[in-house]
């Protein structure tokens, strides 16, 4: 047995683990099903984040993926896992994270490996909505409707300035660049994509436009590295 097909695994332990941790705090704990769903999503991205250190090839995370998407459709179809499912709206978010993930990851295994095409579009996932939604409704300043998605001037503005921080961020720290005009339009022109992304997204459908949209922003500025 290879080590990736142990490490994928060891993944899928991971991932059980945080599900059922999200349990946990909302039937023992009383936290809200907005609060659990949010650290299952960001516990989701950080360790997506391992995927192209621990497993060598795009079909070991279709398998992961597709594993997870089956879960949660049985999940949703048999009302379990209410820290995730337990919302008053209609979304689609928890099973199209998963096939965002497969999708970053493809398209970073068949650009030769190239880091940002996957680490940018997760971590931005992972982080920046999450803030956007907690702030948006803990400061409901500014409400407006875009394609019948229900937003905040509050949360889109948080959202554009994390997934600045992150861009930045990734690209001085991991990728040594220099701060520059370039860097800066790179930064300016990807975290605006995204949040329009995520403006004009409803129904769980951002967590499949936000790492498009950041793909998109990093190559129409040729910034992949």
């Amino acid at each position: 047995m290879s080590q990736s097909v142990i490490n994928a695994g060891i993944l899928a332990g991971c991932y059980l683990l945080l599900f059922a941790l999200g349990e946990f705090l909302y039937h023992y704990f009383k936290v809200k099903v907005e609060i659990t769903r949010k650290i299952v999503h960001i516990g989701t991205g950080l360790l997506a984040l391992l995927f192209p250190l621990l497993l060598d090839n795009h079909w070991l995370v279709l398998v992961l993926c597709g594993l997870f998407a089956g879960v949660l459709m049985l999940s949703l179809r048999f009302h379990l896992l209410p820290s995730i499912n337990a919302i008053d709206r209609r979304s689609i978010g928890s099973l199209a994270y998963p096939i965002s993930v497969y999708g970053c990851y493809l398209v970073y295994d068949l650009n030769g490996g190239r880091y940002a095409y996957y680490y940018l579009p997760i971590l931005i996932l992972a982080v920046c909505d999450p803030i956007a939604g907690l702030t948006g409704k803990r400061w409901a300043i500014g409400p407006y409707h875009i394609a019948g998605a229900h937003k905040t001037l509050v949360g889109s503005l948080m959202f554009l300035c994390s997934a600045m921080l992150l861009t930045v961020g990734y690209f001085v720290l991991f990728c040594s660049a220099a701060v520059g005009s370039s860097l800066i339009f790179t930064v300016v022109c990807v975290a605006f994509l995204s949040t329009l992304a995520e403006a004009v997204s409803r129904d769980g459908y951002d967590n499949i436009t936000i790492p498009l949209a950041v793909i998109v922003g990093l190559v129409l500025t040729k910034s992949i590295v």
